[in-house]
């Protein structure tokens, strides 16, 4: 037998919408009985006799008596039950929106004041929030998946967070980007093309990227952004120079020996700008001037997406230093605070884990 040939009828049911019970409430006030309502609209008896609960209310009738209105006497009134289309149609919006399981904010209240401190005051994205549940192993951990967070927070059932509090609230489209012209003012660098596979696929740690964040004055921040497992290292510097550039490694250099410098930073990759055109002095250790501490890489022009780990940590650092403020007025102890934060952050393409936690035992 044939699909369109089956013998199968398919019953077609509909709700009462607005218009329908505006013809109850015609059919009513010409006391019209629920059969023959039913009949009349192709319902069930059952169905009018509970829409007619539904919009039930009382309505107020003046009895008509010529003696009274002659004497100017009070008029007497009488209530009769009948219905009202817009009253039902309220109550069947108001039992739609309760559909679906019920809000588990009710009965975990220190769940629903953990998320608001964590995103609303630690600044942390809700998949952050609940991934640090899990790490500080909280008796409410897992009681909700990220998409419903998300559907809480879109329908303001938090009191103290919002929407305003995400700082990415969905992802945007791609650009489409082509390579560049070469960088006329760094044409001796060496450049991004020139990577080995191990560095461009992230298969082994001790590859960063570098930029300067910048600010109002000549203090800015130098970031160093680890690609396997995002660990961040950020430095104040005085001046968005070359000296100042080569002055704060030299002294990374000098604190940690050559040896681990080495072995941390195997390659630098940075954009051209006119603090980073120092590839020699970036390279050659000052410990060992004949020897190299690290391999410089440059990006093409305008391609800030060949150091997406870089600019994505950039992004993290504007939640505490927004742009035009002045970085010199952020002491040593709060740059290392944001540093830490970064660090201490669960990241969803670390599986939830944190790059502290990670690169401690990659070097332990």
């Amino acid at each position: 037998m044939e699909q369109h040939k089956n013998s199968t009828i398919t019953k077609k049911w509909k709700q009462l919408d607005y218009k329908k019970r505006l013809k109850i409430e015609v059919l009513v006030a010409s006391k019209k009985s629920a059969y023959e309502i039913s009949k009349l609209l192709g319902y069930s008896k059952r169905t009018v006799e509970r829409e007619l609960k539904r919009g039930k209310v009382t309505l107020r009738y003046t009895k008509y008596d010529p003696i009274a209105i002659e004497a100017h006497t009070p008029r007497e009134y009488e209530d009769r039950e009948g219905y009202s289309a817009d009253v039902a149609q309220k109550a069947h919006n108001e039992a739609s929106t309760a559909k679906g399981r019920q809000l588990k904010l009710g009965n975990h209240h220190n769940f629903a004041d953990y998320i608001e401190e964590k995103i609303g005051e630690d600044r942390l994205s809700p998949y952050a929030a609940l991934q640090q549940a899990k790490i500080e192993n909280q008796p409410f951990a897992g009681l909700v998946c990220l998409k419903t967070l998300y559907n809480y927070i879109d329908n303001n059932y938090f009191l103290n967070i919002g929407n305003k509090n995400l700082w990415v609230k969905k992802d945007k489209k791609r650009r489409k980007y082509e390579k560049i012209r070469p960088a006329y003012n760094n044409k001796n660098g060496r450049s991004i093309e020139e990577r080995p596979l191990e560095i461009l696929k992230r298969l082994e740690p001790g590859h960063w990227e570098m930029d300067t964040v910048v600010g109002k004055g000549k203090t800015c921040l130098l970031v160093l952004s680890e690609r396997m497992y995002r660990k961040e290292m950020i430095i104040k510097l005085k001046s968005r120079s070359q000296t100042e550039v080569v002055k704060a490694l030299d002294k990374l250099e000098r604190r940690w020996g050559k040896r681990k410098f080495r072995s941390t930073f195997k390659s630098i990759t940075s954009d051209n700008g006119g603090e980073f055109l120092s590839q020699e002095g970036i390279e050659i250790s000052c410990l060992n001037p004949k020897k190299k501490r690290t391999i410089m890489y440059y990006c093409h022009p305008y391609s800030a997406w060949e150091r997406g780990t870089n600019e994505n940590a950039n992004r993290l650092i504007r939640r505490f230093i927004p742009k035009g403020a002045n970085i010199a007025e952020y002491t040593e102890k709060e740059i290392k605070r944001i540093e830490h934060y970064m660090n201490n952050y669960p990241r969803k393409l670390l599986g939830g884990s944190t790059p502290d936690s990670l690169y401690e035992k990659q070097i332990a």
